[in-house]
């Protein structure tokens, strides 16, 4: 069993989640998932930033403190991931004492180990304060920052403290290109390299007269710039920096949006080597979703209400949706129309319909016991064309192209169905054939129970105990695909999975 440490990114206490958080924390889940049922130790983390100084307008709007704030959005995020059926092993926060105490480790070790590395000098350029970042000129566009155009650029000029992110760059380039930092897909790898090729800047790692956020050690006045600070929470999750943190570190997989590979793959791998600590092994950087073809934001006002998207068909439903039609990628479009579609299409009339059907037949005639029968060329598809596309997509995070193997794997069955034709059978007593359909049929639904686990776990879940199965989605389920053990044991139909919105009168 290996170690498999998977994170999120955290985010902003500036309001409520919507569809672009949930897109992140959904393919992770589904990422981590996988991972449990093929064995790895997997430890997951989710969190929250919260020492943003967009926190302060916020707190101020509604009246109460910062702290106040931060709470009440922080329990607002658990809420939505919990009703998403994320499985995450721990929830950070950045205000909480394990996270400053591994802030202030981690920025002494720079010091300790190369002290010129941290140094005070004048900066003087335009702020994003929805990135909380200084842009340079390539990530300006007609005025504007590419990931906020609807916020002005504020010219800001302040005597803070740097760190030598130029002295990083040659050994940042060389991990990214020998594969030792490995960053995801290939596109968002090009990008970070034509940066790194351009040449970096030295960066701020303070903010000075901010009333919100980590004091700097020894200067008074001045806080520890936000990226820095939230970027070492991955850190902070392990333990560090008591003994024995390298039990989880480094961390095996960073999962993050697009807009911010900079200080994922540049500013973070070069803070974790000045303090002399194992960089982290993979940076994987996800599209966006989109709406009318911009990017979902809650600074844009083009969120969609995520707890309107979770009700309109269910958690699972939403989860599937985003990996299928979105994809871990590149950007996707998110529609009311597209995810009624494709609820009903894969999943009603889909992936529903062929359980009810299969334990229905079971139930009529059999009396409910899955019988014995050899393989079919139902069987030799799964093991010989949807396992091993779904198990290689599922390795190289195609989350998109492990779902496709799925409806395929559903597709085959249906055809299956319509090809042999079981009610006939039972009218001809062909007893024999009839067992071989029902139980090819019986593993299949085992096959794809397994297989949606890490995209549906709840209905998973109940197609699993209607397939009378004693455990959960554990290695040993896993094991089983192959030959998928389910003959002889009692099913039960269960309530309409998918169940139709009714039809407008």
């Amino acid at each position: 069993m290996s170690k498999f440490f998977l994170t999120t990114a955290i985010d902003y206490s500036n309001g409520d989640p919507h569809l672009g958080h949930a897109l992140e924390k959904i393919g992770a889940d589904a990422i981590a998932r996988y991972r449990r049922l093929r064995g790895d130790q997997v430890h997951f983390l989710m969190g929250m930033d919260e020492n943003s100084q967009s926190v302060i307008p916020m707190a101020e709007k509604h009246q109460i403190t910062p702290q106040a704030w931060v709470d009440q959005l922080g329990n607002r995020f658990a809420d939505y991931w919990h009703r998403l059926g994320c499985s995450h092993d721990d929830w950070i926060r950045t205000t909480e004492t394990r996270h400053v105490d591994a802030v202030l480790d981690l920025l002494r070790r720079i010091g300790e180990r190369n002290p010129d590395h941290i140094y005070m000098a004048d900066y003087e350029g335009l702020y994003c304060t929805g990135c909380e970042d200084f842009k340079t000129e390539s990530q300006v566009v007609d005025g504007k920052c590419g990931e906020h155009p609807t916020l002005a650029l504020v010219p800001t000029k302040e005597r803070n403290h740097f760190f030598r992110l130029t002295a990083y760059r040659d050994r940042i380039l060389e991990m990214i290109t020998s594969g030792e930092l490995r960053v995801e897909p290939e596109i968002r790898r090009n990008e970070v390299l034509r940066l790194l090729e351009a040449g970096l800047q030295d960066t701020s790692i303070s903010r000075s007269r901010l009333a919100w956020g980590i004091p700097f050690p020894g200067s008074p006045g001045h806080t520890i710039y936000v990226w820095f600070d939230a970027l070492i929470n991955y850190l902070a999750a392990t333990g560090f920096p008591a003994p024995g943190y390298q039990r989880l570190w480094p961390a095996d997989l960073h999962v993050v949006g697009k807009g911010i590979t900079r200080f994922h793959c540049v500013l973070w791998p070069a803070m974790c080597l000045a303090a002399g600590i194992e960089p982290p092994r993979m940076v994987w950087a996800h599209g966006y979703v989109q709406w009318l073809g911009a990017k979902m934001s809650k600074t844009a006002g083009t969120a969609v209400n995520l707890d309107e998207a979770i009700k309109r068909h269910g958690p699972d439903a939403l989860r599937y949706f985003l990996m299928r039609e979105v994809g871990f990628e590149a950007d996707g479009d998110f529609t009311w129309e597209r995810f009624d579609a494709r609820y009903t299409a894969d999943l009603a009339d889909g992936l529903g319909n062929l359980v009810a059907r299969s334990i229905a037949m079971i139930e009529k005639y059999r009396d409910g016991i899955v019988p014995r029968g050899d393989p079919t060329d139902l069987d030799r598809a799964a093991r010989e064309t949807h396992l091993p596309i779904y198990t290689a997509a599922m390795d190289r995070l195609d989350l998109r192209g492990a779902t496709e193997a799925v409806t395929a794997m559903v597709a085959a069955a249906d055809l299956y169905i319509a090809k042999t034709a079981p009610w006939a059978l039972a009218k001809a007593h062909d007893d024999a054939r009839l067992d071989e359909v029902l139980a090819a049929l019986a593993r299949t639904l085992y096959r794809l129970a397994v297989l949606t686990s890490p995209f549906l776990p709840g209905k998973a879940a109940v197609i699993w105990a209607a397939l009378g199965q004693p455990e959960g989605f554990t290695p040993a389920a896993w094991d089983g695909l192959q030959t998928a053990p389910a003959s002889a044991v009692a099913v039960r139909r269960p309530a309409i999975l998918f169940p139709k919105p009714p039809t407008p009168k």
